[in-house]
């Protein structure tokens, strides 16, 4: 091959590594185990030694979740229109026979996220994060889309809308918060180190990191379990010339929580597979699934809704505009609803100094 030629494909590879991103890089919003330490999807930006670059992701979610006797509960009552739920409510719930709940919320997530690589092959990062917790504006979308679809209602028209609402009926455990305040704070920071030296054959990457969640101020309600956990993940990647394979596995250790329900410490392992397919010069589709078992086990309770794996689904689109990285995104609950988020929505914008350069 001649030397023009050499400069050419080493040219075209560098643009088109560029042109790449890596998976949404939203964490998990779901409020079962939302306070556990989550593992990032791998950062696939590119940096020279001694650049930072970092993200700024904003995401959003809508939480209606609840056990079967509940939500026949509520349905019956919907003929008798919107109540705001009270004592009378909770009683009758509490009288339903086994175990239930009910979580009704909408959170909104900050999370800053700075990148430094300070030697070729490694490279370190810190997760600062907040979080506020409100009734919301979205039920009576979701409740318009269900209805258009001739999804169940899933009792949602009983309840008055844009509300706080939390009830728990487990073994052992009985916890209720009604019309409850908006209520937020800063959640544990996550400190980690990534390393890329481990050379596949092209086009194939691997990189590997690890990361604590450090509790930085005891337990905190709705916003630290008080206790450290610890991660550590592998992220493969193919990329071609157009479209881009990922897969993330990851195994964090979670300190166990005493709030809302008692949860044992244990390893929770979880697996993202994404696809990425570059639409234009600038603009990148992304789509993945997520993969993760309950916090809970028997020990906590016996509802299947609760113990069973998280399933979500994401569907992305991402755009550059010189050293900006912009990203949208929604992700939706599949399988198990109960336990799971309705619909979540994530809005980051990136900076990338080697993209920029390119």
């Amino acid at each position: 091959m001649s030397q023009a030629a050499l400069l050419f494909s080493s040219a075209a590879e560098s643009a088109e590594e560029g042109q790449f991103y890596g998976l949404l890089r939203a964490r998990d919003l779901t409020p079962f185990g939302f306070l556990r330490l989550d593992m990032r999807p791998g950062y696939a930006g590119s940096l020279e030694t001694g650049a930072w670059a970092v993200e700024l992701e904003i995401g959003y979610q809508n939480t209606w979740a609840l056990s079967p006797n509940v939500e026949h509960y509520l349905t019956d009552l919907e003929a008798q229109g919107r109540r705001e739920l009270g004592a009378a409510e909770l009683q009758a719930i509490r009288e339903l026979p086994g175990e239930n709940y009910l979580v009704d919320v909408e959170s909104a997530t900050l999370d800053a996220i700075v990148h430094y690589k300070f030697a070729e092959d490694w490279t370190g990062y810190l997760i600062t994060s907040g979080v506020s917790y409100q009734g919301g504006f979205l039920d009576s979308t979701i409740e318009g889309f269900h209805d258009a679809f001739g999804f169940s209602s899933f009792g949602r028209p009983a309840v008055r809308r844009n509300q706080v609402n939390y009830i728990y009926d487990l073994k052992g455990t009985q916890l209720a918060s009604l019309d409850g305040p908006a209520h937020g704070g800063v959640l544990d920071p996550t400190l980690g180190v990534r390393y890329t030296g481990l050379r596949l054959p092209q086009p194939w990457t691997l990189a590997v990191e690890a990361a604590v969640k450090v509790p930085i101020a005891g337990t905190r309600q709705l916003l630290s379990t008080g206790h450290y956990d610890y991660g550590f993940q592998a992220s493969l990647q193919r990329r071609g010339v157009r479209h881009a394979l990922y897969a993330d596995v990851a195994a964090v250790y979670y300190g166990g929580a005493e709030f809302p329900v008692p949860q044992d410490a244990q390893i929770i392992p979880t697996v993202i597979i994404g696809y990425e397919y570059r639409l234009t010069e600038r603009t990148n589709l992304n789509l993945q699934a997520y993969v993760s078992p309950s916090v809970y086990s028997r020990r906590q309770t016996d509802l299947e809704e609760l113990t069973g794996i998280k399933y979500q689904y994401s569907l992305g689109l991402r755009h550059r505009i010189g050293r900006a990285l912009l990203t949208f995104g929604v992700t939706e609950n599949v399988q198990n609803i109960n336990n799971t988020p309705d619909i979540g929505f994530q809005l980051g914008v990136a900076y990338l100094p080697a993209a920029g350069r390119r």
